[in-house]
C-alpha cells in the first residue's frame, strides 16, 4: 500500500477507532444496561456467536439488493438514454422524475405490496424507483456536457448519430454516469432494509424487526454494522468498475 493511500485512509481509520475506546470505556464507567446501550466488545461477541443465522439474512439482503440496483441502473440509463436526443421530450418527462423522488418509500411500500402482492416485486420495484433517479440525472447531465468542438468536428468527417452517441457522448458522460451509480449503490442497500421491514421472512431489515421486538440492542446494532459494511462493498464494487472501465481518465490523473 503506497504512503499516499495510506495517508488518506489512515485518518478515518484512527478516528473511528478512538470513537470506539470512547463508546466502550464509557459504557464501563457509566455502568449503563446492555439492552440499553451495548459496548462495542459486547457486538462484536454477538456477531460472532450468531454468526451462522447472521449470515443468511445477509446473503438474501445482498441478493435482494443487487437485482435492485441492476434494474434500477439499467432502468435509469434507458430513460435518460432515450430522453437526451429529443429535448422536447426531456421537457415533458423530466419533472415527473423529479416528482417520483418526493415519494416516501415507506408510504409507497404499502401500495406496492396491495398491488404486487408480497413477494419479490414490490421489493424490486421500490429499489428500482430509488436508484434510477441518480443514474439517471448524472447521465442525463454527463451527455449534456458534451465538447461540442469535438461533435462538430466529427460531424464533418460524417459521423451518423449513432457514432456521435457511441463514439463520443457516451464515452464522455461515463464519469458523471459513474457519479450517479456510486450514490445508486449506496441507496440500494438501504431502499433493500427498509423494503425488508415489512412482508418478509428473512434478510437483515426483517433481522432488525424482529431484534427490536425482543429488545436485543446489541443484535441491532449488528445488523447497522452489515447495513453499513454492504454500503461500502457496493461503492467499493462501482469504484473498482469504474477504474476498470475509465482507465484513460487514470491515464491522464496520472499524466
Amino acid at each position: 500500500m503506497s504512503g499516499r493511500r495510506i495517508a488518506k485512509i489512515g485518518p478515518p481509520i484512527i478516528a473511528f477507532i478512538i470513537f470506539l475506546a470512547i463508546w466502550q470505556a464509557g459504557v464501563m464507567v457509566s455502568g449503563i444496561e446492555k439492552w440499553m446501550l451495548p459496548s462495542p466488545l459486547d457486538i462484536v461477541q454477538e456477531a460472532v456467536s450468531n454468526g451462522g443465522g447472521l449470515l443468511m439474512h445477509t446473503w438474501a439482503s445482498v441478493q435482494l439488493t443487487l437485482i435492485g440496483f441492476c434494474v434500477g441502473t439499467a432502468v435509469g440509463l434507458l430513460l435518460a438514454c432515450s430522453l437526451h436526443p429529443m429535448p422536447w421530450l426531456k421537457r415533458a418527462i423530466y419533472p415527473l422524475v423529479i416528482v417520483s423522488q418526493n415519494i416516501p418509500t415507506i408510504a409507497l411500500l404499502p401500495l406496492l405490496m396491495i398491488w404486487f402482492g408480497f413477494g419479490l416485486m414490490p421489493k424490486i420495484v421500490t429499489i428500482t424507483l430509488v436508484c434510477f433517479f441518480p443514474v439517471c440525472v448524472a447521465t442525463l447531465d454527463g451527455l449534456a456536457q458534451t465538447d461540442r468542438t469535438m461533435m462538430n468536428y466529427m460531424r464533418m468527417a460524417g459521423a451518423s448519430r449513432s457514432q456521435l452517441f457511441w463514439k463520443l457522448e457516451l464515452p464522455h458522460a461515463l464519469p458523471s454516469v459513474f457519479s450517479g451509480l456510486k450514490i445508486a449503490g449506496t441507496y440500494s442497500v438501504m431502499s433493500a432494509i427498509i423494503s425488508e421491514w415489512l412482508g418478509t421472512d428473512k434478510g437483515i431489515g426483517y433481522y432488525m424487526v424482529l431484534q427490536k421486538a425482543a429488545y436485543r440492542t446489541d443484535r441491532m446494532f449488528v445488523a447497522i454494522a452489515v447495513v453499513i459494511l454492504l454500503s461500502l462493498a457496493m461503492f467499493g464494487l462501482v469504484c473498482a468498475l469504474e477504474r476498470l472501465l475509465i482507465h484513460w481518465r487514470r491515464d491522464n490523473k496520472q499524466g
